[in-house]
């Protein structure tokens, strides 16, 4: 396999990802090698193991080198495709929604779950034995320490932003001792090993990698809030690839696990569960409309719950973010997502 690269955000820069010239124009089109960018939902070393499989079959089908790209928190693969760095991506939809307006990416296809369904949880979780209920947590008297995901995290922080603390009108900073960012892996063990007395993470997360990977810290946690269903991931990629390239990377991600002998398509299913994944199904950029809107939703109940605003300056601000909405809702009718 093909060497594996992990960089932060500031790691980009640091490297010169930002100041270096951009790439010709037919490097960019026509790359002898894809870089696939995986955020960071654990750790690296982990999510080497899982995709590496996958990584592989994409490789040979393509018929050229396919390496992976491993960024310390979500950003970092963001970065990456803004300059060029990145061919392909799996994000977030929160991550993508930054990825289409930052790195001009294109999502070409969706992930379904391993048992099929097309959608996810945000879980807020404790230690078994901690005797906290929602309500307890919600009552925001700076006694507990909080995991709040990656900010680019669609059910680590986007989701819980808008159906826990814009709903409630709080902010996290001024309702728990200690807020701490991480990936899902990070906050669920934090959780299961006491060293915060609550946290936010991806059912996925929760009930596929930590509790057949880690079963005896599964055994520790307990779920005490669920989200609205959370439409699964998007694939993105480079929209200056040539149409020829974007055409064969199509092809793979609506075949694999579908097209092929019985083996072939046994074994691709179960490369796919390795990852957490099912079969691919078509998207566009369109997939991202309801995140769009619930960004800004998240913001109106904010600012609304926010006393330190007058209100003609709630009601000022809040006409632009309806503004908004609007325009969102306008451009979902004008390109539905099915």
């Amino acid at each position: 396999m093909t060497i594996f690269t992990r960089l932060t955000a500031a790691a980009v820069l640091a490297t010169g990802l930002a100041a270096s010239a951009v790439p010709a124009l037919a490097d960019r089109e026509d790359p002898k090698e894809i870089n696939f960018g995986i955020i960071a939902t654990e750790n690296s070393s982990a999510q080497r193991e899982k995709w590496g499989p996958f990584l592989q079959a994409l490789e040979a089908d393509l018929g050229m080198p396919v390496k992976p790209f491993f960024a310390a928190d979500y950003a970092g693969v963001i970065e990456a495709m803004r300059f060029d760095k990145v061919d392909i991506a799996w994000y977030g939809n929160k991550s993508g929604m930054v990825a289409v307006d930052r790195a001009g990416a294109e999502i070409f296809a969706q992930t379904t779950e391993s048992n099929g369904d097309q959608g996810y949880w945000s879980v807020m979780v404790t230690h078994k034995d901690s005797g906290l209920s929602y309500e307890d947590v919600m009552k925001c008297d700076k006694s507990l320490n909080f995991g709040l995901g990656d900010p680019n995290s669609t059910s680590g922080f986007l989701v819980p932003s808008t159906f826990i603390f814009a709903k409630e009108g709080v902010d996290p900073k001024e309702c728990f001792k200690i807020v701490r960012n991480a990936n899902h892996e990070t906050n669920l063990i934090s959780v299961a090993t006491k060293q915060v007395d609550a946290a936010v993470a991806s059912s996925g997360g929760l009930y596929k990698r930590l509790k057949f990977a880690k079963p005896e810290l599964f055994a520790e946690i307990k779920e005490i809030w669920r989200s609205p269903l959370i439409a699964s991931d998007p694939m993105a990629w480079r929209p200056e690839l040539n149409k020829g390239l974007k055409a064969k990377i199509m092809s793979f991600f609506m075949t694999y696990g579908r097209l092929g002998s019985d083996a072939e398509v046994t074994t691709a299913r179960e490369i796919l569960a390795m990852i957490d994944m099912g079969p691919f199904v078509p998207s566009s950029n369109a997939q991202l409309w309801p995140f769009y809107e619930m960004d800004q939703i998240r913001q109106r109940m904010s600012i609304e719950g926010d006393d330190t605003f007058s209100q003609s300056e709630k009601k000022e601000k809040i006409a632009k973010i309806d503004e908004k909405i609007a325009d969102i809702r306008r451009a979902a009718e004008a390109r539905p997502r099915k």
